[in-house]
């Protein structure tokens, strides 16, 4: 069944991240040059050390033109020189986050570390869910198929954001069980995540859900002045996944005010358009470090960091001058902290195909 999606819906989040869109139609590697400053907006600066501090490796880009979407490109960022396929990141953005510079910083991040990340721009108006989700499918496939010298499959992250933090759900399954990818090490690392759907796919989500491989990993992600996504779509799919909770959290971030600056856990959250803070390293980029080295290489003093069920190295965010930030909170049993009313897209909502799940 195809699902549709309403334009009104594409305007409230285009309203919060409309992006341009890429012209570049031709096939190209470079050497990719951050477009941001070195510093961090706010007065509490990059870690230097240790999980969410920057890796060594240049970033190298190379794009390709998008299967499903004419004239935009597929873009894979990973560590310049490398001579060996390196564990792959696939990303799914956000509704007009079509803009590669949208979240250029996260995917700088994963290639200075030494990984791979792949990010494919879907229509933010479009036909229906279905083909969002075929648009971001098609472009994962074609990259690993195309650049299999640059993309390890055997081990493999599936990362998104609202409407792709929903996406990453079927994605990611279809990935594993289909494709066989992640055999030496998977995980998914949702953010905010929208309604998840079921594409293409014979099994119901909740089927997916109970049948995910034995060696996945999972973080989830909500932020706390986020009125755009209903946290029980998140908690739906946290508690129903299959994956037991010695192997996943879930991650509760709060703002903090520091020395006169507001750091603001919102929907935008993260991304490197509207602020570029220590919220993004210290709350993202840190436990997705720590998650692909205890993913990937098999570290366990990683898995106290990604998943560390609360533990002081997991939640402790950074100070400034005696002034620290609101730690985050871990839990594996999360419940709702607002009534559904606060939020734009309620899990109740009848476009929600998990709305008998909602708690």
């Amino acid at each position: 069944m195809k699902k549709r999606f309403y334009p009104w819906v594409m305007i409230l989040f285009i309203t919060a991240s409309a992006c341009s869109q890429s012209t570049n139609d031709a096939e190209e590697t470079a050497t990719f040059q951050p477009k941001l400053a070195n510093n961090l907006q706010g007065p509490i600066q990059k870690p230097t050390s240790g999980y969410g501090a920057d890796g060594n490796y240049e970033v190298a880009e190379v794009d390709f033109n998008n299967p499903q979407y004419a004239g935009t490109q597929v873009s894979i960022f990973y560590p310049k020189g490398i001579t060996s396929p390196r564990p792959t990141i696939f990303f799914s953005h956000p509704f007009g986050g079509e803009d590669k510079d949208y979240n250029i910083e996260l995917y700088n991040f994963i290639a200075k570390k030494g990984y791979v990340v792949v990010f494919v721009p879907y229509r933010t108006i479009d036909i229906s869910v279905d083909h969002r989700y075929q648009t971001l499918w098609e472009g994962f496939i074609k990259a690993a198929a195309d650049y299999p010298n640059i993309i390890d499959t055997q081990k493999v992250g599936f990362m998104g954001h609202s409407f792709g933090g929903g996406a990453s759900i079927d994605l990611a399954y279809k990935a594993f069980t289909e494709k066989g990818w992640g055999q030496n090490g998977r995980f998914l690392f949702t953010m905010a995540p929208w309604y998840s759907f079921n594409w293409n796919s014979t099994l119901t989500t909740q089927q997916q859900l109970q049948s995910f491989p034995s060696n996945t990993k999972m973080i989830t992600q909500v932020y706390d002045e986020d009125d755009v996504n209903d946290h029980r779509m998140a908690i739906d799919i946290f508690k129903n996944i299959n994956i037991s909770n010695a192997e996943k959290d879930f991650v509760y971030i709060k703002s903090s005010t520091i020395n006169g600056y507001n750091y603001v856990t919102d929907h935008a959250m993260p991304s490197s358009r509207k602020a570029f803070d220590a919220l993004d390293y210290y709350g993202v980029y840190r436990l997705l470090d720590a998650m692909m080295d205890y993913s990937f290489n098999g570290n366990s003093n990683a898995k106290n960091v990604a998943l560390g069920n609360g533990s002081a190295a997991q939640v402790t965010m950074p100070s400034y001058n005696g002034q620290p930030m609101a730690p985050l909170e871990v839990t594996d049993n999360p419940t709702p902290k607002y009534l559904q009313i606060k939020y734009q897209f309620q899990c109740g909502d009848s476009t929600n195909p998990r709305i008998s799940y909602c708690n």
